[in-house]
């Protein structure tokens, strides 16, 4: 499991990521495509020391569900009212991108009032205190006629679709993007643990992820958003391997 700064930062799968640091959870985007399936349910977690003691689980990170303080979705793409069940605490926080529409959706979802839980709204240029952590939105979004567009030059992810998330906790940020190329501005982030997409198809590449990496300069490099499906496939050693090359510390998880 990647530590850094004392956080423990986890890839679960596709875009779900997993923050521990002193007495907080944070999640992102938790859910689909079966991501959290070979993990623990809380209610289910079996007696410590046993031969199923999650501990000892070799296909994942040690990782019981239900254990989140802070549940932050970026957009409607990654919006699964079941993973966020999943991951919450009943007294969790969720945090949802203000353009999250259920209408949209194409799936079986509830709508975000509808959860048990409190939920906050943000832009994506938000900067909140919540709980213990800090929580910044950065934009996310594909560049219009650029190579994650239709054949009508319309973006597979427009401006003012979705966000990315920066969390702070115990001093440490871990920064996801969310589902986007390189923008302007992101060069100049401040970003302990950065978890860049990989994928392309519909974000930026491993390469482009390199390249902004670099620019960064984070303490750790955790990719995530490859391998789920055809299109974001990605040959995650070769960009650990770039990565290295260029002097950055990079762990690839899940």
């Amino acid at each position: 499991m990647p530590r850094y700064g004392g956080l423990e930062c986890s890839w679960l799968g596709y875009a779900t990521i997993r923050i521990e640091g002193g007495d907080t959870v944070v999640y992102l985007d938790p859910g689909r495509y079966g991501v959290l399936d070979d993990y623990v349910e809380a209610a289910a977690e079996p007696a410590s020391g046993s031969a199923d003691d999650p501990a000892d689980r070799s296909d994942g990170p040690a990782t019981t569900l239900g254990d989140g303080d802070v549940v932050c979705v970026t957009h409607d793409h990654h919006y699964d009212s079941d993973g966020i069940r999943r991951v919450a605490r009943d007294d969790a926080t969720v945090v949802l991108f203000e353009g999250i529409n259920t209408h949209r959706i194409g799936r079986d979802v509830e709508r975000p009032a509808s959860l048990p839980y409190e939920v906050r709204t943000v832009d994506d240029e938000a900067d909140i205190a919540v709980g213990e952590a800090i929580v910044r939105t950065t934009a996310a979004y594909n560049l219009p006629d650029g190579p994650r567009s239709d054949a009508d030059g319309v973006p597979y992810h427009p401006e003012g679709f979705g966000c990315g998330y920066q969390v702070t906790l115990e001093g440490t940020s871990v920064y996801w993007p969310g589902d986007t190329d390189v923008l302007d501005g992101h060069q100049h982030l401040d970003v302990d643990v950065f978890c860049p997409p990989i994928g392309g198809g519909l974000t930026m590449d491993r390469h482009e992820a390199a390249d902004l990496a670099e620019a960064l300069d984070p303490g750790l490099v955790v990719p995530v958003h490859y391998d789920t499906f055809e299109t974001i496939e990605a040959d995650a050693g070769a960009f650990a391997r770039d990565l290295r090359d260029r002097g950055i510390r990079v762990e690839l998880d899940g």
